[in-house]
């Protein structure tokens, strides 16, 4: 499993453990019962705070992504991923009819807008 913190990114870093954990658990890379790292290794990894990573696994913990156990540590939360899925669609459909607005507003044709998702996700 990597996690990989982009420093140019306007992200916060403690939210990009967060979502890269989070997508790594809906799209099963991580199974129920999976250990995570420890919040110290993890920070020691990525060379980062340790109260950066531990607000990254609170975060995952309070929304049911994972559980800690006292002196063992952090696990993957069984899951019920395809209502997890769909909830993430839904929003994603919300966030590109909001993108079409955009575009519209803009006099940007279809072409154009998917030009520019396009040169967006290669620069990630």
């Amino acid at each position: 499993m990597d996690i990989i913190i982009k420093n140019a990114s306007n992200q916060p870093i403690y939210e990009q453990i967060y979502t890269q954990l989070k997508n790594h658990i809906i799209s099963g890379q991580l199974q129920e019962g999976d250990a995570l790292p420890s919040i110290r290794g993890l920070a020691k990894d990525l060379k980062i705070s340790v109260i950066t990573t531990k607000r990254a696994y609170d975060e995952l913990e309070q929304e049911g992504f994972i559980y800690t156990v006292a002196g063992k540590g952090c696990f993957v939360a069984e899951q019920n991923t395809q209502l997890i899925r769909e909830t993430n669609l839904k929003k994603l459909e919300s966030l590109l009819e909001d993108a079409l607005a955009m575009a519209d507003s803009l006099d940007m044709d279809l072409e154009e807008l998917v030009a520019t998702l396009r040169l967006m996700a290669e620069e990630e």
